[in-house]
């Protein structure tokens, strides 16, 4: 076999080309964590063993979308049909926080049932793209997954809505029946209002063009709706916090600090009272533990 032999080059080739790619990623156990990051490079679940969230018990002011969340992920997990949802509303009012605490809540209930826990993944805005790849992933009887997306908008060009509308519901292949899909937003529609606006301004017909916009959040079975929080609720926030973490101060100090903090923030909501709580606990010299 001579050096200009093709079959002796292609195989040269064949093996340079082995070298030059990248390490085959090692297969991750679905079964070893209960929740997810997704990563559309490699198409790979990374396991996160420990998730950064709250009690559900801690979550104050929100009661009503509390109870209709919690029910609707026990009848997914128990394998009964269950809607997508879409939580919107006020920033800080616990709307991912909700999310994490709701699968804490039903995965410690399915473990005292001897039932399978249920998988959160979480993917970030700017891989909804890869979103049918993910469903794919995951599709089967084994398990039952909780996909997660925090803080979803479209803005501007980004026509990548139109690829979720298709995924979550009316596309031809459509949802597993053991995937549910929850996501969080500021906006009620998932778009600004400006952008509705232009749309409605330049085109032939204007309503369908809204149509069009609007009707991705219809595919959200659920819409939770969370607002500013009064003063009433802040404190209850605050209240139950320091009492949680047994924080050694006056209930008439407490407000009174609260008060002054919210004041200085310009709003009350979860995210400032968990901020001021973690404030007084270093000045006091407690842990958050």
């Amino acid at each position: 076999m001579t050096a200009t032999d093709p079959a002796a080059l292609l195989a040269r080739i064949a093996a340079a080309l082995e070298r030059l790619a990248p390490a085959p990623a090692r297969p991750v156990d679905l079964a070893g964590a209960d929740a997810f990051l997704w990563s559309p490079e490699g198409e790979t679940l990374h396991p996160v063993l420990s998730v950064s969230r709250v009690d559900l018990a801690l979550l104050k002011g929100i009661d009503r979308v509390r109870d209709i969340l919690l029910d609707n992920t026990r009848r997914f997990a128990a394998g009964l049909p269950a809607n997508n949802a879409l939580l919107w509303g006020a920033r800080g009012m616990g709307k991912s926080s909700l999310v994490k605490a709701v699968h804490a809540t039903v995965n410690q209930e399915a473990a005292a049932e001897g039932r399978p826990a249920l998988a959160l993944v979480e993917i970030f805005r700017e891989d909804i793209p890869s979103l049918p790849r993910l469903m794919h992933r995951v599709r089967g009887p084994e398990r039952r997954w909780l996909l997660f997306c925090d803080d979803l908008s479209f803005d501007g060009a980004d026509v990548s809505y139109k690829s979720l509308k298709a995924v979550l519901e009316g596309g031809i292949e459509g949802r597993p029946e053991n995937v549910v899909f929850y996501a969080t937003s500021n906006r009620r529609h998932l778009m600004p209002r400006e952008m509705m606006d232009n749309e409605r301004s330049t085109a032939i017909n204007p309503s369908e063009a809204v149509e069009e916009k609007v009707s991705l959040s219809d595919r959200f079975g659920l819409w939770l709706g969370f607002h500013s929080c009064s003063q009433d609720d802040f404190m209850a926030m605050l209240e139950g916090y320091a009492d949680h973490f047994r924080l050694a101060i006056a209930r008439d100090e407490l407000r009174r600090l609260a008060v002054e903090w919210s004041v200085t923030r310009g709003a009350r909501s979860g995210r400032v009272a968990w901020q001021f709580i973690q404030d007084l606990a270093g000045r006091l010299g407690e842990r958050l533990d």
